[in-house]
């Protein structure tokens, strides 16, 4: 017999993916699959993301299992920024494949039924509505090929909503809003950011106003929720407040309350 011949298969590595601000250091990739926590939605999130790979949208993890802790998912190769962004990830074609990669997703969901399904709150549109949302597109959450943005990942704040509040919660999560400098989010400049996005998910000009007025829905919520892990006491977030979170927030909000009747009116001409 040669030698290895009849011996196991090597197991593969375990690899520490970075896990964002809520998971991280607890996701794990082994070989093709993905292992991190299970949110209290599990169940829910992944009756959406085999719906959705049912209906051909292959921009989602594919779940493979879950139990009361762990969930495991299918890896998705490619490139994920994260901050300070690649120059790569902080123009406008990765901004604009953004916006239609969430156009598909919310397209993907005309045979989806959340009847009976339960979903989180905590970054959720507060005026409602009927198309299951993401809510947090932010860079690392996303799965780029070639500079296009290819996949989401992580939809444990997935929530029915309206799909500007979406697109305007992205936004939110993609662009320096009053905060010129800020290398955690793209170098867009706002209005432009604003516009592309729109552009990339195909909103009329006409209703492009609504992605200004969603907007400030977005950062009211984004706000209130950073506030109350802070408030917890979340390691994390509390390190983000002492190194200047306090101060972005308040920038951010006087920023929209100074800017958002001219962006409104620039936007849908």
């Amino acid at each position: 017999m040669s030698v290895g011949e009849g011996a196991p298969e090597a197991l593969p590595r375990r690899e520490r993916l970075p896990g964002g601000d809520e998971h991280a250091g607890a996701v794990f990739r082994l070989g093709d699959r993905v292992e991190r926590p299970a949110g209290p939605h599990a169940g829910s999130v992944h009756a959406l993301l085999r719906a959705l790979r049912a209906d051909g949208f292959d921009g989602a993890p594919l779940p493979l299992a879950r139990d009361a802790r762990t969930e495991t998912l299918l890896y998705v190769p490619g490139e994920v920024p994260l901050p300070p962004l690649p120059r790569w990830a902080a123009g406008e074609q990765a901004l604009r494949s953004v916006a239609a990669l969430l156009r598909r997703l919310h397209g993907a969901q005309r045979r989806f039924d959340p009847e009976g399904l339960s979903w989180s709150c905590e970054l959720a549109d507060p005026r409602g509505g009927e198309l299951i949302c993401h809510n947090d597109v932010c860079p690392q959450n996303v799965v780029f090929r070639d500079g296009r943005a290819f996949a989401l990942l992580d939809f444990d704040f997935a929530a029915p909503g309206r799909a500007v509040y979406d697109l305007a919660m992205t936004a939110k999560l993609w662009l320096a809003l009053g905060l010129p400098g800020d290398r955690t989010r793209g170098g867009v400049e706002p209005e432009r950011g604003l516009r592309v996005l729109a552009e990339g998910y195909g909103l009329a000009p006409a209703e492009r106003p609504r992605l200004v007025a969603a907007l400030g829905d977005a950062i009211a919520v984004g706000d209130a929720f950073v506030t109350r892990r802070v408030e917890r006491g979340e390691p994390a977030y509390v390190a983000m407040w002492a190194a200047g979170g306090r101060d972005r927030i308040a920038r951010r909000q006087e920023w929209f309350a100074r800017e958002a009747d001219r962006l409104a009116d620039r936007l849908d001409d």
